[in-house]
C-alpha cells in the first residue's frame, strides 16, 4: 500500500536540538514543508555522512520554508552524546528526533517487522501534514541532499502550479510541462 497522500499520524517525541532537549509534535510540522529523514542508528558509518550532507544544504532547505527532522530509534540522550562526540554530527542544527518506541518508524513504515532499527527513509511532507513523496533505501546506500532538496522544490512547484509537472532533473527556473493531448507522443 502506498503512503502517498497519507496524513502523518499524531505524534509527540523527544528531540535534541540546538544544545537542548525539546518535544516535537505533529502540530509543529503543520503549515510548512518538512522532511523526515529516517536513518538506522547513531554512532554508525553511513549515517553521519548523510546527516552532514543534509547540514551542508540546511540553509537552502530553510530558505524554501522546509524543516528537516532526522529520526532514529536512538534516544535524545544518545543524540546529544553523538553530537558531542562527532565532528560531523556536532555541526547539525536541525532537530534530531528520538524514536525508541518505534512509533514514528512504524507510522512511516520504515521499521522492519523483526527489526530493531529504522530503515533509511526520506519523506517529504506538505504543509497539510500529508506525505507527498518518499523513498526507502537499502541500509548500506547513502542518500543525496542535493536530490532531496530538488524533490522538495519540485513538490512545492507542483503544489503551487497544479496544472504543470516537473520533468526528470528539473530545477527551479527550468521549463515544466503542461500535460495535454498535444504532448502525447511528442516527448
Amino acid at each position: 500500500m502506498s503512503l502517498l497522500n497519507k496524513e502523518v499520524e499524531d505524534f509527540s517525541v523527544n528531540a535534541y536540538h540546538k544544545d537542548s532537549f525539546c518535544t516535537v509534535e505533529k502540530k509543529d510540522i503543520l503549515g510548512k514543508w518538512s522532511v523526515f529523514f529516517f536513518y538506522p542508528a547513531d554512532f554508525s558509518f553511513v549515517c553521519p555522512t548523510e546527516l552532514e550532507d543534509l547540514q551542508n544544504k540546511y540553509a537552502e532547505f530553510q530558505k524554501i520554508g522546509c524543516e528537516i527532522y532526522s529520526v532514529s530509534t536512538d534516544t535524545h540522550f544518545v543524540h546529544k552524546a553523538w553530537h558531542d562526540a562527532s565532528s560531523k554530527i556536532g555541526k547539525l542544527s536541525f532537530p534530531m528526533l528520538s524514536d525508541p518506541s518505534h512509533s514514528l518508524s512504524k507510522a512511516f513504515e520504515v521499521f522492519p517487522e523483526n527489526g530493531s532499527l529504522a530503515e533509511r527513509g526520506s519523506f517529504i511532507v506538505n504543509p497539510e501534514g500529508k506525505i507527498v513523496t518518499y523513498e526507502v533505501s537499502a541500509g548500506n546506500i547513502g542518500r543525496n541532499a542535493d536530490e532531496l532538496l530538488r524533490k522538495v522544490q519540485a513538490c512545492q512547484f507542483v503544489a503551487e502550479h497544479g496544472n504543470e509537472v516537473c520533468p526528470a532533473r528539473w530545477t527551479p527556473g527550468e521549463k515544466t510541462l503542461k500535460p495535454g493531448i498535444d504532448l502525447v507522443g511528442k516527448i
